[in-house]
């Protein structure tokens, strides 16, 4: 064998170390470069959480944040619903949780049950009007006609004043207060309903109970 022979075969041994080696201590799956690089950035929280943003729960000190861009019809929102509110009596005390509307175009009804909900917080109830938009969905969701006659009756079910609730579903600052919530969605990506962010980062993956308790898990332990 020459001794350019053995040269060569001893640079091919030392590559082919060096990518075992690689291989080995590089698997699939860890936080390599490149999967740090594809991991979504956090929404700024001026943004996600504006001033006058609905706070269901805000205990001091909260080290969570899970913000809800909801559409008050849209039946996949009304499907979390149930969880939202186990994860709120389970974990109020320690996570903050925040309702912001998304109503579809598409759906009839959805921005003016998000009226409805802000119009009945001027007088002091707007998380039951919320809850009883998703306990009652079934009775007005997925129509082509104009449930306000509903919404009014809900009001008057909460004991509202019903003439300035009508008064204030007609406000055109009701109106900006909902589309500037859904706007702000749009502009950090929200496309559908409901979606969901922990700690400033999208949720990815079915909304489910389990699903959103591990990752509020998740962050509470860091």
């Amino acid at each position: 064998m020459t001794k350019n022979t053995k040269v060569s075969l001893t640079v091919v041994a030392v590559v082919v170390a060096v990518v075992a080696a690689l291989l080995v201590f590089t698997k699939p799956g860890e936080d390599t470069p490149a999967a740090q690089a594809d991991a979504p950035p956090a929404v700024p929280a001026s943004i996600l959480v504006r001033p006058d943003s609905h706070r269901l729960s805000d205990p001091a000190g909260a080290k969570v944040t899970v913000v809800e861009f909801l559409d008050l019809e849209c039946e996949a929102c009304g499907a979390a619903f149930p969880g939202v509110e186990r994860l709120r009596a389970e974990y109020g005390d320690r996570v903050t949780f925040v309702m912001r509307y998304f109503p579809i175009p598409s759906h009839r009804n959805a921005e003016l049950a998000a009226r409805a909900v802000e119009a009945a917080g001027k007088q002091g109830k707007l998380e039951p009007m919320y809850r009883l938009m998703f306990e009652k969905q079934p009775e007005w969701g997925d129509q082509q006609v104009s449930h306000r006659d509903t919404f009014v009756g809900f009001a008057r079910q909460l004991g509202l004043d019903t003439a300035a609730f009508e008064a204030a579903l007609d406000d055109p600052v009701t109106l900006g207060r909902v589309l500037a919530d859904r706007t702000d969605g749009a502009d950090i990506g929200v496309e559908g309903t409901p979606t969901f962010f922990v700690n400033g980062v999208k949720f990815s993956g079915s909304p489910s109970y389990q699903a959103l308790k591990a990752v509020i898990d998740r962050e509470l332990a860091k």
